[in-house]
């Protein structure tokens, strides 16, 4: 039996941090580092390839199922981002699937694993997840630091109606699912706020997103408050690259009902670039 494909997804990929800190989204800073150009986000490389992933298994896969991500070559603007991807498995367990974003110069850029497993997911122990503040100045992100903090600041955004307009045509998503007031958060918007659980705890740049692995817990929606709660999971080097892990959980709400859990890893110091 042939595998089911999903639906071929392809995008202009757009450069949406072009005016950010982190600065391996400018084109002079990232060709310093001895790569080609400034590069694409990874969070925007990640809603283009949620497209046809929700396009296939709909909301119940925002809901409750899981996208483990690995960002292996850059993206950058204006090239054109083909997304495909298989179902690799369907039994009483759930649905499995991988998904690839690729471009002509590149190749394979991106590749995806994700589930939509048939029962509920499996609860988090919030207590392990403790609110704290922001700090007032933030330090340069250094391995002592980072060793040093048992929890992050929560950094807090509130999903409302103008953040999803903004947001979906920043990525360029048509799904209806996503838009009105009672419209789902958009997935990759949980990989944002994992991202500014770093940057809001620590100045770091240029620094680059290699990873995620995400298990959505319940489907925020439009008007949502969202706060992101964390520790530091792991620390480690390859070849000069200083690497971080974070383990968060996101929260919705006064109640802090949990919505998604993330593992999202990051390059924060990258090898002094050439001379």
């Amino acid at each position: 039996m042939s595998p089911e494909s999903l639906p071929e997804y392809r995008v202009k990929a757009l450069n949406t941090s072009r005016h950010g800190e982190n600065l391996i989204h400018d084109d002079t800073v990232a060709r310093q580092y001895g790569f080609p150009g400034a590069f694409v986000p990874g969070v925007t490389i990640y809603a283009y390839m949620t497209h046809p992933v929700v396009q296939t298994l709909g909301p119940a896969w925002l809901a409750r199922g899981t996208a483990s991500v690995r960002f292996l070559k850059p993206i950058l603007e204006g090239e054109e981002v083909v997304v495909a991807g298989s179902v690799t498995g369907r039994d009483a367990r759930g649905i499995a699937a991988t998904v690839t974003a690729r471009t002509d110069g590149n190749g394979e850029c991106a590749v995806a694993t994700v589930t939509l497993p048939a029962g509920a997911p499996t609860p988090v122990n919030r207590a392990l997840y403790a609110e704290a503040p922001l700090p007032a100045e933030r330090p340069v992100a250094t391995r002592a630091h980072l060793e040093t903090l048992d929890r992050l600041g929560t950094p807090v955004a509130t999903y409302d109606e103008a953040l999803a307009a903004t947001y979906v045509a920043e990525k360029g998503d048509d799904l209806a699912l996503y838009r009105g007031a009672d419209g789902h958060v958009h997935p990759a918007f949980l990989l944002t706020e994992a991202n500014r659980a770093l940057s809001r705890n620590v100045r770091v740049s240029p620094w680059i997103h290699v990873g995620s692995a995400v298990r959505h817990l319940g489907a925020p929606r439009v008007g949502d408050t969202l706060s992101t709660r964390g520790r530091v999971r792991s620390l480690f080097e390859k070849k000069g690259r200083e690497f971080v892990e974070l383990d968060l959980l996101v929260v919705s709400g006064t109640s802090a009902r949990p919505v998604a859990h993330i593992l999202h890893t990051a390059i924060y110091r990258l090898p002094a670039p050439p001379a």
